[in-house]
């Protein structure tokens, strides 16, 4: 069944980000900016007390963009630091953010870069 062998990845983190639709290519922007490969962004609606918020009461809503980056422990607090200030988090209402350990993951990573980062 086995076709090769599979790299597994460890001491990773997933950081999760929820912000207001149209801040997420400045947040990924400034992920990149500190070394990170890339995010996966997609779309969201979210629910509660503020959607009754609105005039006379009519229910808003709520758009939003969820960002996912996958990076090494080492980097986490760099790159969460950075997404914080990118997504203006700092301010009432703009998102939230969170960091999910993960245990395994698995990509493609060229021989080259796994054999420099073989123990000799």
């Amino acid at each position: 069944m086995g076709k090769g062998n599979i790299t597994v990845l460890t001491d990773l983190n997933l950081i999760t980000c929820i912000v207001q639709k149209g801040a997420a290519d400045d947040i990924v922007k400034a992920a990149v900016a500190e070394g990170v490969q890339g995010g996966t962004i997609h779309y969201a609606r979210g629910t509660g007390i503020r959607e009754r918020l609105g005039i006379l009461g009519v229910a808003i809503e709520s758009e939003k963009e969820v960002i996912n980056i996958v990076v090494s422990t080492e980097m986490t607090d760099k790159i969460f630091e950075a997404i914080y200030f990118a997504g203006k988090l700092d301010t009432p209402g703009m998102g939230i953010m969170y960091v999910t350990p993960l245990t395994k993951a698995a990509t493609y990573i060229p021989p080259h870069l796994l054999r420099e980062n073989e123990p000799s």
